[in-house]
């Protein structure tokens, strides 16, 4: 997994990266070197460091553009139960995370849910439930548990 504070310390940390690669999301700068870059798999959490919420609307860390770009260069969207397990505003966490639910789908982007961050391991159907918690339908929270990576396809889901 990837941690980076600027865009020039991710690229670099890129470069290093062969197998499945995932980086936790940030600020927005973060979040799009992330979907423009191909050699990036998941980005996890881009609600993480997201600043307060618009009057209309929540500032989730992922807009269309972003979702568009994530598609275009099949990135996937990472959920991680722990981030919302040790938040101290949960209720926040999750209304960002439905968001980022409705424009996944919206956008057709591929959707993980895991424990990705600590050490905390969960059973699928847990998994599985969490992600129906934040709006998937069944299909897409089965499929958002199991996944795998292919060489050239980015990730792929098991079937």
């Amino acid at each position: 997994m990837i941690i980076a504070k600027t865009i020039s310390e991710l690229r670099n940390k890129l470069k290093k990266q062969r197998d499945l690669t995932m980086v936790l999301g940030g600020d927005e700068q973060i979040n799009r070197a992330a979907v423009e870059d191909k050699r990036v798999d998941i980005l996890i959490s881009p609600e993480r460091l997201a600043p307060k919420d618009y009057m209309h609307s929540r500032n989730s860390g992922l807009n269309q553009v972003l979702c568009r770009l994530a598609n275009k260069n099949q990135v996937a969207i990472g959920f991680d139960f722990n981030f919302l397990y040790n938040s101290k505003e949960r209720g926040r966490v999750i209304g960002r995370m439905m968001q980022n639910v409705i424009l996944c789908r919206k956008f057709k982007v591929k959707m993980i849910v895991g424990c990705f961050v600590n050490g905390r391991s969960l059973d699928n159907k847990t998994l599985q439930s969490f992600g129906r918690f934040l709006g998937m339908t069944g299909d897409e929270a089965k499929k958002a548990v199991n996944f795998k990576k292919e060489k050239d396809f980015g990730v792929k889901f098991e079937k």
